[in-house]
């Protein structure tokens, strides 16, 4: 699902001819097989999010290839990029990253309007999404009349809405209280069981890196998996 080659990336700060290099990722190299959850784990600073930001297409690395079901993404350009998320990757985020001003139901809906599905079909998909993640009661809520742990219900119900393979999750439960958590847990191993999506997690929590498959931490800008050098 995904294979990262060679990957490098640093940052230009300072002003010009005063400009120093910060090295984050160094030639980091591994795979994420289709169907597995694989957590990345790191102190704050290592270059975790750097890592996400990159495989997001956010951000273009200074070297190497990001290959996601089998397209070089890093061959494509900024707009090329944005339809390949839209119809490949489904994103959960620590802050739910949720429109305020929808409710649930509309938060969810909002990327089969823009992929232009029908009204039928859009009501249909969003309805098993609610039952699927408990919130049939709350569609008709705005994301301040919902708790922490139904925002994130929300946006998870809004990353499966396009039928992703792949699904990024940015610490995801960095806002939840302990019990909240586990049941976000569950969630998403019940998601990886039962549809088969493959997760990449990054997180510096131990209990969150547990539900993974296999964990591979970031140390010094490098990726370690079993202590080896990846």
């Amino acid at each position: 699902m995904i294979t990262i080659k060679e990957l490098s990336h640093q940052f230009e700060l300072g002003k010009k001819g005063q400009k120093t290099i910060l090295p984050v990722l160094k030639d980091i190299s591994f795979q994420v097989e289709k169907g597995e959850i694989v957590s990345v784990v790191g102190k704050s600073g290592s270059g975790k999010s750097t890592l996400l930001n990159l495989i997001s297409g956010f951000i273009h690395p200074t070297k190497g290839e990001i290959w996601i079901a089998g397209q070089n993404v890093t061959s494509l350009t900024e707009s090329g990029f944005a339809d390949f998320r839209l119809n490949h990757i489904g994103f959960i985020f620590q802050s739910f990253q949720l429109i305020p001003s929808m409710t649930a139901y509309q938060n969810i809906e909002l990327p089969l309007i823009l992929r232009g599905e029908s009204e039928k079909k859009r009501k249909e998909i969003v309805d098993q999404l609610l039952e699927k993640v408990g919130l049939v009661a709350f569609k008709e809520h705005y994301p301040s009349e919902l708790s922490g742990g139904q925002q994130q219900r929300v946006s998870i119900a809004r990353a499966l809405v396009l039928e992703p393979a792949l699904i990024l999750a940015d610490e995801p439960t960095g806002s939840l209280d302990s019990e909240t958590e586990t049941e976000i847990l569950e969630i998403i191993q019940n998601l990886n069981k039962e549809l088969g999506i493959t997760f990449l997690i990054i997180t510096h929590d131990e209990e969150v890196a547990r539900i993974g498959h296999r964990t591979i931490s970031i140390k010094d800008g490098s990726l370690m998996e079993g202590g080896a050098v990846l």
